[in-house]
């Protein structure tokens, strides 16, 4: 595994373009909003823009999910995995 290079302190090593205000951008940020989370096995899935409109609330994901999982062991059925190529 290679080795990193130590960070530059100059402005060459900065590439956040001059119209970014950092103290504007983290404004209300928290830091580690979700530790406790990832620490207990939660897995944080980014949704699509036009997937999110759908689903209001992680309840409503997390129903739709267990939908989908219930219609694949439908007796009889064929289980068949569809993947949308991007």
């Amino acid at each position: 595994m290679p080795k990193k290079k130590p960070m530059k302190n100059d402005d060459e090593s900065d590439d956040l373009r001059p119209e970014y205000d950092l103290r504007q951008l983290l404004k209300g940020a928290v830091r580690g909003k979700y530790a406790e989370r990832y620490k207990e096995g939660t897995n944080l899935v980014l949704l699509d823009p036009e997937v999110a409109k759908a689903f209001p609330t992680e309840q409503a994901v997390n129903d739709a999910l267990r939908l989908v999982i219930q219609l694949s062991t439908i007796p009889g059925g064929q289980k068949r995995v569809r993947v949308k190529q991007r």
